[in-house]
């Protein structure tokens, strides 16, 4: 633990100086990137690095500057992104870098912020993302197989590679060039799929390698998830840990390009969480054995908006429990705690970089230590070291997930909680352990209650039904007509694969028959209660079934078997199936052959002579919506849909379109809309497709009443919102949105109120926090120019609690104060035997009227020890509410 005397750690200018010379933007001046087999080299220099991934379509362009401000502020070099080739050439030949695929634009943002970037180009992306970043249209190139060694597909790949590898550097984006790139990427994690494609995956990745690294970039390229990566490309992992992981030569730096800090969601599914104890200890132990390069997959994981989603089934939103949300708000604790961590490791980079591998020291059966620095000297089982000691860092790992250990280390007792890593910047004092969360918790209604001991908590929620209004009392409604709408169907014989008839232009499909039913199996079916019925052999994702015009069922399934029973009359029945998809395959081998659809043979049975088989027969296909294609969602095009008044009595009960005007919600906040009373389909604001929506509801068991952050972590670890739709609420950008009269269009498929609609802002309200007296020091007292210098006096070692609320937010009251024993959790607080009766007044001076405020943790700042003897916690609640809101004086900033 730390002690409360000076500790002048000269080493700590290095760190600094390197810290400051990033920030002042000095490495913008053309620079060469290297590596050996201890870690990248930047400018000359070894770096620990840590990346954040970011994928600029899932947000704004007016997001971004915040987005990546605050992954810098989180203690991020680098920035992390795919290249989306669907969204870039949606049209073969045709590109777009506008808007969302800016992508230019992006890269010169993260360099002018002062960060690095690694740019995945792929171009397989997975990424749950549609058909894993390939267009649709790469499906009819004559021979194509994907992803393996066949000439149409490289050709096509190479193209666009080369494309954003020439675009980068006509924009003079390169490192060498002054720009922020330091890393590409050629393919993705294709060592999960190589064995499924034989000797031809493996000439595969050889070519692959060969030909990226002959577009002249200048900078490594990176292979992830490739053991057999060729020697000149840089092999990485991906997964929840990977300190174990080893590169395939040791020419190579040990890098994680995917640390899974929660995981994705698909429709009617449970809702992951990771525990940033966990994942903090899972990036300790990485730097610890080694590592020197990792990435958060997903640092800001943002939405999908429009049909981007993929899966199939994958959610509108790509939240992906990320440190920041899904709005781009922090999510306490990952932001905070991770920040801190990142500042330790900083602390321990000159160390870090100036040995080629660490000193390693069994300290007890499950306990170990890593040292690294210079001038060590090791006797048997005794470590000294001598010479510039500034150069000593070390890591302490208990990986019991039960039990926690004292273990002794250069002569100095660390207790060490269980599956923890403790970091020591001068193989002296901790400044930081991952089991320790000191930094904000931000806690949804959703989610689970997290550990208060010395955790500053903050209640960041959406309202419940009952506390909004609606969006609008004013809606108008117009039909969606049930099978053929436009001049461009057309009738074949026989059954059509879904995506070789929309071509991904629309998620629907239209295919239609007519069946003869004569009176003999009327009778038949009355005379032995006999129901006919609709087989399907297989099908995905989504099938409504329709008899003469009448919705009378809908499968929804991954290539499942449909068995629909049906009511017919006699004389011409019509038939309608509305084939629909949610997103294309992301992931596995030979996506080009997936489909979409239906498989196999459709019949009718139960029939007096024998089944039907319709599989064969005349079929009318028409693609997408009427709605649809006459962009009635549009501002422009909106009034031509014939629209009519729409009354509480008469709601359409499916296959509805739906339009009102609104205004948007004072201030500058996150806006989001609520559809919990809605179906399913699609909705646009202004013309801009905010995305799929569905209230599927989760199943109501295999959620865990409390999250244990101890043990090796999988998805269905922390769970929540079971029994519960898996989203309700809806990310509408607010550079989409204007002060008043918003245009808001939906598509309704089986049914919904939208007179319960209702929008609010989304921000945080009530912060909570508790911090002991006993806990770490500040970790930004390691970075003052004067600690260095043996100049920080033992008061300012003294630890603090820190609140923050969101940008344009001020702290309004103080709900809760209390130093010495308090008792409780967030908004449920109460005095403990032991209570400094100022705790109040001292914790609202300190902080009301202000956007982030400290408190320090000590007898002084309270005005004496209210309990000797007795290790005392200030516990606070307080509420935020946007600045406009109250009138503090211009003196509190």
């Amino acid at each position: 633990m730390f002690g409360t005397r000076p500790i002048p750690l000269q080493c700590l200018a290095v760190a600094l100086t390197l810290h400051l010379a990033v920030i002042a933007g000095e490495f913008f001046k053309p620079f060469n990137v290297s590596y050996d087999h201890r870690a990248l080299i930047i400018d000359g220099n070894r770096r620990m690095l840590i990346s954040a991934g970011i994928h600029y379509p899932r947000a704004t362009p007016e997001m971004w500057p915040d987005l990546v401000a605050k992954s810098k502020e989180g203690g991020a070099d680098v920035i992390e992104t795919y290249a989306f080739w669907n969204g870039h050439e949606p049209v073969k030949g045709q590109y777009n870098f506008e808007g969302r695929y800016d992508i230019v634009k992006f890269v010169k943002l993260v360099g002018s912020s002062g960060l690095y970037l690694h740019l995945r180009i792929g171009p397989y992306v997975c990424a749950e993302w549609n058909f894993g970043g390939f267009p649709v249209w790469l499906r009819d190139v004559p021979g194509i197989e994907f992803r393996t060694e066949n000439a149409p597909f490289k050709n096509e790949m190479q193209r666009f590679v080369k494309k954003i590898v020439d675009l980068m550097r006509e924009e003079m984006l390169f490192s060498w060039q002054g720009g922020p790139i330091i890393l590409l990427q050629i393919e993705n994690e294709y060592g999960d799929v190589e064995g499924s494609y034989g000797e031809k995956g493996k000439e595969y990745v050889k070519w692959a390698a060969k030909m990226a690294t002959g577009l002249g970039a200048g900078v490594p390229w990176v292979m992830c998830k490739q053991v057999d990566a060729p020697e000149y490309i840089l092999d990485a992992c991906n997964g929840y840990y990977c300190d174990g992981f080893r590169p395939n030569s040791y020419k190579k730096p040990v890098l994680w390009t995917e640390n899974w800090d929660g995981w994705y969601t698909q429709w009617g599914g449970r809702l992951p969480h990771r525990p940033v104890e966990d994942l903090a200890f899972a990036v300790a132990r990485f730097f610890q054995r080694g590592g020197s390069f990792q990435n958060y997959y997903m640092f800001f994981g943002g939405t999908n908006f429009g049909r981007t989603s993929g899966g199939p089934n994958q959610l509108t939103s790509y939240d992906y429990d990320a440190p920041l949300d899904e709005y781009g708000l922090l999510r306490q604790p990952k932001w905070g705690h991770l920040k801190d961590l990142h500042a330790a490791i900083k602390l321990c980079e000159p160390a870090l970089v100036a040995v080629d591998s660490p000193q390693y020291i069994k300290l007890g059966p499950m306990q170990e230590a890593h040292v690294y620095g210079k001038n060590i000297h090791r006797k048997g089982e005794t470590f000294t070291w001598s010479g510039n000691k500034s150069r000593c860092s070390a890591f302490l790992a208990n990986i019991d997930e039960h039990n926690e250990a004292s273990v002794t280390f250069f002569g100095e007792v660390y207790t060490l909680p269980p599956w923890s890593v403790s970091i020591l910047p001068d193989c002296k004092n901790t400044v930081y352990n991952t089991a320790k969360v000191g930094a904000q918790t931000s806690i949804k209604t959703t989610e689970l209650s997290l550990p208060l001991s010395t955790n500053v908590s903050v209640l960041q929620q959406l309202p419940s039904q009952d506390e909004v209004s609606p969006l609008s009392e004013n809606w108008v409604t117009v039909k969606e007509p049930i099978g053929a709408w436009g001049d461009d169907n057309f009738t074949v014989q026989g059954i059509l694969q879904h995506l070789n008839v929309t071509k991904d232009i629309s998620d629907y499909l239209w295919y239609m028959t007519r069946v003869y039913v004569y009176d003999d199996d009327i009778s038949f079916w009355e005379e032995n209660s006999v129901e006919p019925a609709l087989t399907i052999d297989s099908m995905r994702d989504l099938v409504h079934i329709f008899i003469n015009g009448k919705l009378i069922g809908s499968v929804f399934g991954h290539w499942v078997k449909v068995d629909q029973p049906l009511q017919l009359m006699q004389g011409y029945n019509d038939i309608v199936l509305l084939s629909e998809t949610i997103g294309l395959q992301n992931f596995g081998a030979f996506l080009e052959k997936d489909g979409a659809g239906f498989k196999g043979q459709i019949k009718l049975t139960g029939f007096r002579n024998g089944d039907i088989n319709l599989t064969d027969s005349l079929w009318t296909y028409q693609v997408g919506l009427k709605g649809e294609f006459l962009k009635i969602y549009n501002v422009a095009e909106n009034e031509t849909a014939g629209w009519t008044d729409l009354t509480l009595d008469a709601i359409p009960s499916s296959f509805s379109w739906y339009k009102t005007y609104f205004d948007a919600p004072v201030g500058m906040d996150p806006v989001a809309l609520d559809f919990r009373s809605m179906g399913k389909g699609q909705a646009w604001v202004n013309g801009h497709h905010i995305g799929r929506y569905w209230t599927l509801v989760a199943p109501k068991d295999g959620c865990q009443s409390s999250c244990n952050y101890r043990g090796a972590y999988h998805s269905d670890k922390c769970t929540t919102n079971c029994g519960k739709p898996t989203q309700i609420w809806y990310h509408v950008p607010r550079s989409w949105l204007q002060s008043t009269n918003n245009l808001l269009v939906i598509f309704e498929e089986t049914g919904g109120n939208p007179f319960e609609i209702s929008i609010k802002p989304y921000s945080t309200h009530i912060i909570c926090g508790q911090v002991s007296e006993s806990h770490y020091p500040p970790l930004r007292m390691w970075f003052h120019p004067n600690f260095v210098k043996g100049k920080i006096s033992a008061s300012d070692m003294i630890p603090e609690i820190h609140f923050h609320c969101d940008d344009g937010h001020k702290i309004s009251s103080i709900e809760f104060a209390s130093y010495g024993t308090p008792k409780g959790s967030c908004q449920k607080f109460s005095k403990g035997n032991c209570h400094a009766p100022n705790s109040l007044s001292v914790v609202s001076q300190a902080c009301e009227g202000r956007n982030r405020c400290s408190v320090r943790i000590s007898n002084a700042v309270f005005g004496g020890d209210p309990c000797h003897g007795t290790v005392k916690t200030l516990a606070v609640e307080a509420r935020c509410v946007p600045s406009s809101n109250i009138g503090f004086s211009a003196q509190k900033q």
